[in-house]
């Protein structure tokens, strides 16, 4: 019989997540002080042409990430889930502290946006890779009845970071003189951020390996199946989905401002409130997995997101008020943090142990290049063709009907459901 995990301390479950939460915070941090980027960058141009190069050179971030997922992911079937986190997120703190540091164009021409891009293509990479090795080791060493609730601190803690890095923000922004905040302010943010990384490595060193040395010399063997292959599809719809979801819960500040004509001090709070919200859903769903079934919680997280979209929009436009924002926004979180876990718990079950980082990481990788990087692009451009303000609820409604398509055909994988 296999010995059942150690039990995991909190500081170590709080390493292994780690990435994840980098990836949201940077993802937030890079948007808030995107101006002051493009300042700093790109200073030649005028200021909608900056903020766009700005925007394209965190957008080419998202390129790298399927091959991240291609390259890191598997090595986390063959040498050990442990040796690919600490590379992944070695690779990370990299790529944060160096663009942090990279000169601006003032000092070294056009090196400054060069390094910019390169930092990007490399945090692309690693983050790619990230997140299957530590799903997989999440699942792994998770008591068999709490896998749900240990996947969970993926989505929690992405979520928490985004709280995290609105905080940051704002108190920057309010703290320094726009000069500062150009000239050094927004490097503090990111520095703030990668502090974590040295401190995480060395708990990461110190984890156990959840992948079996058996397992690992069968992976050089073992292919996907024709069902498995069928899995991989129905998976990357529901990442699609939850991805999309995600993406739009992030555009909430923006919306206020842009679509509702709210103060930027005000619609910030919407931030806050998805942050807040989606890390509580993101727990419940993980907990409610364990206990009801991977099934009845993504499918059930999915309809109730299907059903407040459109009547959260509705009266977020209607009523154009703070506190409709800040009810709406969070209402939508909580439904999209619910069914996240069990999403990412139930694909890392189906898939065999020997090809689980690997496929889980691309699938992932796919969903967050494809749709997680166009986003706030696309749902940007539709409010503008169609002059309405419910179109990013019409596209998240398109992308959630898609998951449910893809959570129906899966199978259920929960232990609780299939010890009966």
């Amino acid at each position: 019989m296999t010995a059942p995990p150690k039990v995991l301390s909190l500081p170590q479950l709080g390493a292994v997540v780690a990435g994840n939460a980098l990836e949201f915070y940077d993802f937030l941090t890079f948007s808030f002080f995107a101006v002051q980027i493009g300042a700093v960058f790109f200073p030649g141009h005028d200021a909608t042409g900056s903020l766009l190069l700005t925007l394209a050179t965190f957008g080419v971030g998202f390129l790298t990430r399927p091959l991240g997922g291609a390259v890191i992911g598997p090595l986390g079937d063959r040498l050990g889930r442990k040796p690919a986190m600490l590379f992944s997120f070695g690779l990370m703190g990299v790529s944060i502290v160096g663009l942090a540091l990279t000169p601006s164009y003032a000092r070294i021409g056009w090196y400054a946006p060069l390094l910019a891009v390169l930092f990007r293509l490399l945090q692309g990479f690693a983050l790619g890779g990230e997140v299957g090795p530590t799903t997989a080791f999440l699942m792994e060493s998770a008591p068999l009845h709490r896998r749900g609730l240990y996947v969970s601190l993926q989505n929690a803690t992405q979520y928490f970071s985004t709280l995290c890095a609105g905080l940051v923000g704002l108190a920057l922004a309010n703290w320094l003189s726009p000069q500062d905040l150009t000239a050094w302010g927004w490097r503090v943010a990111f520095l703030l951020g990668a502090a974590v990384v040295p401190f995480a490595l060395i708990m990461r060193k110190n984890l156990p390996e959840t992948l079996p040395q058996t397992v690992q010399a069968e992976t050089q063997r073992q292919r996907l199946s024709r069902p498995q292959l069928w899995l991989g599809l129905l998976g990357l719809c529901t990442l699609a989905s939850l991805t999309i979801a995600t993406y739009t819960m992030n555009y909430m500040g923006t919306f206020g401002m842009h679509s509702l004509g709210i103060p930027a001090s005000k619609a910030f709070g919407a931030t806050v409130a998805v942050g807040v919200c989606a890390t509580a859903g993101a727990l419940l769903g993980g907990f409610l997995s364990d206990r009801l079934g991977r099934k009845p919680v993504m499918i059930g997280g999915s309809l109730l997101l299907l059903l407040l979209g459109l009547p959260c929009f509705a009266v977020m436009s209607q009523v154009k008020s703070v506190f409709a924002l800040l009810a709406g926004s969070g209402l939508m979180a909580v439904a999209t943090g619910l069914y996240a876990p069990a999403i990412l718990v139930g694909l890392s079950e189906s898939l065999p142990t020997s090809l689980r980082a690997g496929s889980l990481g691309i699938l992932y990788a796919l969903a967050i290049s494809c749709f997680g990087g166009s986003a706030q692009f696309v749902v940007t451009w539709l409010i503008d063709v169609t002059g309405s303000p419910l179109a990013p609820a019409w596209y998240m409604s398109g992308a959630v009907l898609l998951g449910l398509a893809g959570m129906i055909g899966m199978r259920e994988t929960a232990p609780i459901k299939l010890d009966r």
